[in-house]
């Protein structure tokens, strides 16, 4: 741990990461992740594993955040950041959000899946109410890139010194501060503004019995109201949706086996050995378009975006660690 400062990864550090790792309106599963820095040393959340035990794991990694700042610029390196961990040993990769991480010149950076700020930012009305919201704050809104460099280039053709709050079009939100307590406290005011109550309330378990192998979802409200349902079988929201549930959600089984079907009319089936993550993820989906306005459109990822990221090595790789949960 020699010239790795651990003494930045301090207990109301954990606890922040903790507290938006068990709070699925913040963060769903292994998304989501946080970062402290000091000088040319930058602690992130590892790839794969969960803010929800930043207070009883060892789910960070220290990194040279010069070297992770030239990855960010492209300068040199591919942009996973995995040869600037500064102890060789860990077997664990910095998240593949590192880059802008190291790109951001605050102390603390917090990016979560908001689902408040997920139900504005996948849609054109959505994004014009939350500017209305966050009009006096110093935010920017970065339209859709696939999580990592892409992503990061985005970020920084947008932001400005004085930038502290990054809204990402269909993906979440970035807080960024000086301290612990000043995320805290400024993530805190960006969600009070862009509170939605649920629309939508959970109906009537499904009558028929599950087919073998699965059950039937709580999140099967979905499969019972016409016009949402349409929403979640022909579009995908969001990148994690797609790393574990996959595009959108099928109506039938298949032999890829999806984790989970929607029936219309019935509810939605999900298989009996699925992850925890998966099933954080349905419960995002239910989340997310439970606030959605009825007159609201929405901008799905669309297919290209889809399939870059189910070909993606780093995503197949927090799935591999996924499934060990």
């Amino acid at each position: 741990m020699n010239g790795t400062m651990p003494e930045l990864l301090t207990p109301a550090f954990r606890a922040l990461s903790a507290r938006l790792g068990q709070d699925p309106l913040q963060v769903q599963g292994p998304g989501g992740n946080t970062s402290i820095k000091s000088g040319a040393v930058m602690w992130i959340k590892a790839s794969g594993t969960e803010l929800a035990n930043a207070e009883t794991a060892d789910i960070f990694v220290a990194v040279n955040r010069t070297a992770a700042l030239s990855e960010a610029h492209e300068i040199y390196g591919d942009g996973s950041c995995k040869s600037t961990i500064l102890d060789p040993a860990l077997k664990l990769r910095p998240s593949i959000e590192t880059t802008f991480h190291a790109a951001l010149d605050h102390a603390v950076v917090a990016h979560t899946h908001s689902v408040a700020t997920i139900t504005h930012a996948i849609s054109p009305e959505g994004r014009m109410v939350l500017a209305d919201k966050l009009a006096d704050m110093p935010f920017v809104t970065v339209p859709y890139a696939k999580p990592g460099l892409p992503l990061t280039r985005e970020i920084l053709a947008r932001i400005k010194p004085e930038t502290q709050i990054v809204v990402l079009q269909n993906h979440g939100l970035i807080v960024c501060g000086k301290s612990v307590d000043a995320v805290s406290d400024l993530l805190q005011e960006v969600e009070n503004r862009l509170a939605m109550p649920p629309l939508k309330h959970k109906t009537a378990d499904p009558a028929n019995p599950a087919p073998e192998g699965f059950v039937w979802s709580e999140e099967s409200w979905i499969a019972f109201d016409p016009q949402i349902a349409d929403l979640a079988l022909t579009g995908t929201y969001y990148p994690d949706h797609v790393v574990f549930l996959g595009p959108a959600l099928p109506v039938r089984d298949h032999d890829g086996a999806p984790p989970a079907i929607l029936i219309k009319g019935q509810g939605i089936l999900i298989r009996k050995d699925a992850t925890s993550s998966q099933k954080a993820m349905l419960r995002c989906l239910s989340d997310v378009l439970a606030r959605l306005p009825a007159d609201w459109t929405v901008d799905p990822i669309g297919p290209d975006a889809e399939a870059e990221l189910l070909n993606w090595d780093a995503e197949k790789y927090r799935q591999a660690l996924a499934e060990q949960r």
